[in-house]
């Protein structure tokens, strides 16, 4: 099993390595160069210093057909230039596009060279970058340029929209025995930016392996905009949940007595956070904090029965939400743009058809 530089996947209930359906063999990968960690090249910033980076030099020699400065730019804005009239602003867009899809085919390469992603040969890419069409780009030219190179790894985007894949992965974490008797349960994504509470239904009855699995509903919170802190903002999770299971039981699903929570970071056994959870409001990898603690604090009983939380790192369960269609590969692997950029690579535990 690959190692982060500082830590493996634990072996407990909590991050665990040994899946119901795969063995995660690494996740939150720390790999560095002479500039620093290699996975910052790829986040979402990364596009938008890529083209200030253009935009800086355009204005040395002419007028800078983008009026907004870069700073201020959304995925939103980058969109529209696209698709505008505008061809010399499209155009230091897409350029941007090459050097970020640049940067992303360098560090697929890199993780590629680590134990655990040697033999990957599909990685999904998620995040909420892959939501716009400028993320769609990217991400299909660094799959090109991967391609071209002849590297045997398959990059292809997630096929659930980021905001519901980071809860629909939290059904392939909860233990079998409680599909029997019930039909939902409570999921949760934590991530730099957002934080999100929703009702997996798993609609077994149209398919065993999950792949008909959807968000009922959920509510998103970005605390990245307000002024909060750790505590107010497990006080607010726990609102949200409590107000996902209301609307569950009025809707006469029979929620499981489990939640399932994706949070950034090394998570332990005893679902204390090693590290990674920086960009969270407050301390989250304090020793005097447990988030599995809280939860359970603040929502104890789930129906009839004491609620069961189990929680795993937010890039493992988003990918987790593309299990059910890894099945003609054995290894693969995800990494998610976001705030920061998430990874986490797998083994299929059952045994796999391969491609043709």
């Amino acid at each position: 099993m690959a190692k982060s530089t500082k830590s493996t996947p634990a072996d407990g209930r909590n991050g665990a390595a040994q899946l119901p359906s795969v063995i995660v063999t690494s996740y939150n990968l720390e790999a560095r160069d002479e500039d620093g960690f290699v996975g910052d090249k790829a986040r979402r910033g990364a596009i938008f210093e890529h083209l200030e980076e253009l935009r800086a030099a355009f204005r040395e020699t002419g007028e800078d057909p983008i009026d907004k400065p870069s700073d201020e730019l959304k995925k939103k804005d980058l969109d529209a230039i696209l698709a505008g009239d505008d061809a010399e602003a499209a155009a230091l867009v897409h350029s941007a596009i090459e050097k970020y899809a640049e940067a992303l085919a360098s560090v697929v390469r890199r993780f590629c060279r680590f134990k655990a992603w040697s033999a990957v040969e599909r990685i999904v890419v998620g995040g909420g970058f892959r939501q716009s069409r400028v993320g769609e780009l990217a991400i299909g030219r660094a799959g090109i340029i991967l391609r071209t190179e002849q590297h045997p790894v398959e990059l292809v985007p997630i096929r659930h929209d980021p905001d519901e894949a980071g809860l629909l992965g939290n059904a392939h974490i909860a233990p079998k025995w409680m599909f029997e008797a019930f039909d939902s349960l409570v999921a949760v994504d934590i991530g730099g930016s957002n934080i999100r509470a929703g009702i997996v239904e798993l609609r077994q009855t149209k398919a065993i392996d999950l792949s008909k699995a959807k968000v009922a509903t959920f509510e998103l919170w970005r605390h990245a905009d307000d002024t909060t802190n750790r505590d107010e903002a497990v006080e607010r999770l726990g609102e949200m949940i409590r107000s996902q299971i209301e609307a569950a039981e009025k809707a006469a699903l029979k929620v499981a007595p489990f939640i399932g929570i994706g949070c950034p970071g090394i998570i332990q056994p005893d679902g204390s956070i090693d590290r990674g959870a920086q960009n969270l409001p407050g301390n989250w990898e304090s020793s005097r904090f447990n988030l599995i603690d809280s939860v359970r604090e603040t929502v104890p009983t789930i129906g009839e029965h004491e609620t069961m939380v189990t929680m795993h790192n937010d890039a493992v369960i988003q990918g987790l939400s593309e299990m059910p269609f890894m099945q003609d590969v054995k290894n693969w692997g995800v990494v998610t743009i976001g705030t920061g950029l998430g990874n986490a690579s797998y083994e299929n535990r059952a045994k796999s058809s391969k491609r043709s």
